[in-house]
């Protein structure tokens, strides 16, 4: 009898513990006017490598009971030392010729958040987003402030210079007449205890003017994370983003209306977005280990590692 009783203890606590959940993640590159054959063969064969480097990275560190915090944040900080996204070391120009950048994060578990926006010497803008996030009695921090928040806290600093690549500045100056609008790195993620992360890193715009500020860096724009319901990062025209609270929409449908988060995420991305004109993509993942990655452009660069521990690389509309 005594010993049911410890084996029914020991089945109880089990089945109340939420350790040793499978662990899931995915990444995205940006979304817009991806087109097979626009890229060379060579450069299509590097972007999916970075992809597959990044999300393999995350895994592993959500696979040896890393938090989905820190899979975020170094899974990122990967995708944000490449020159081929637009974010960290491949960020594009802006109309004055200097490089900026947003980023943001967020825990599902606590609702806490960081953001940063307009820096130019951090090295990893998500190191940032997560120190203000973890150290901060704030959320949000902007331009100098946010860069003497970061030297506080012992962050890379490095010179313009290093953001500097001939590919986005070439860019500028064939866009100087026009602004595009695409490009940005994210990663949503759950760990095993059953938390959900999410963050979101880019440059902005080419050519963008008067300081503007995108989605990336706005909690519940580009960036939502809800152990309730789901984990999102977003990437596309943020206006647009900005205006209909695409992250923090996904999770409401899910929470409010109990739509699953494939038909959020649809309503949202497929629906609600166009309706006003808006165009991109998102990565999601929900507390049940669940991943969509959606978006209504020709393409966007994504990878995914779902909790049976399959992997997914794409670029194109499959």
């Amino acid at each position: 009898m005594r010993f049911t009783y410890v084996l029914l203890v020991l089945f109880c606590f089990s089945c109340n513990n939420p350790i040793n959940k499978q662990p899931a993640i995915a990444i995205h590159g940006g979304a817009g006017i991806i087109l097979k054959g626009d890229l060379s063969s060579e450069k299509e064969k590097l972007i999916i490598e970075k992809l597959d480097e990044a999300i393999s990275h995350g895994y592993e560190i959500l696979k040896s009971t890393g938090s989905s915090t820190d899979a975020v944040v170094e899974t990122i900080k990967i995708l944000e030392n490449s020159p081929l996204f637009n974010a960290g070391k491949g960020a594009v120009f802006t109309n004055q010729g200097t490089i900026e950048h947003d980023a943001s994060i967020m825990n599902g578990e606590n609702l806490n958040a960081g953001a940063s926006t307009g820096t130019m010497h951090v090295k990893n803008p998500i190191t940032l987003a997560h120190s203000i996030m973890t150290n901060s009695e704030h959320v949000f921090l902007s331009r100098e402030g946010a860069e003497d928040f970061a030297k506080s806290q012992n962050l890379e600093i490095v010179e313009q210079d290093y953001f500097y690549t001939d590919f986005r500045f070439n860019q500028l100056e064939k866009q100087k007449n026009s602004i595009s609008k695409f490009g940005t790195v994210g990663c949503v993620a759950i760990d095993i205890n059953g938390n959900l992360a999410a963050g979101t890193s880019t440059g902005g715009m080419t050519n963008k003017k008067w300081g503007r500020i995108g989605d990336s860096p706005i909690i519940g724009a580009g960036t939502y994370a809800n152990n309730k319901t789901c984990a999102v990062s977003c990437t596309g025209s943020g206006e647009y983003f900005i205006r209909s609270v695409v992250a923090y929409d996904v999770s409401a449908l899910m929470e409010y209306q109990k739509l699953s988060l494939k038909d959020a995420v649809f309503k949202v991305i497929h629906k609600k977005l166009p309706s006003i004109g808006g165009d991109g993509g998102l990565i999601a993942i929900d507390n049940k280990g669940n991943i969509i990655m959606d978006f209504n452009t020709p393409g966007m660069y994504r990878a995914s590692i779902n909790k049976d521990g399959e992997k997914n690389i794409a670029i194109y509309v499959e």
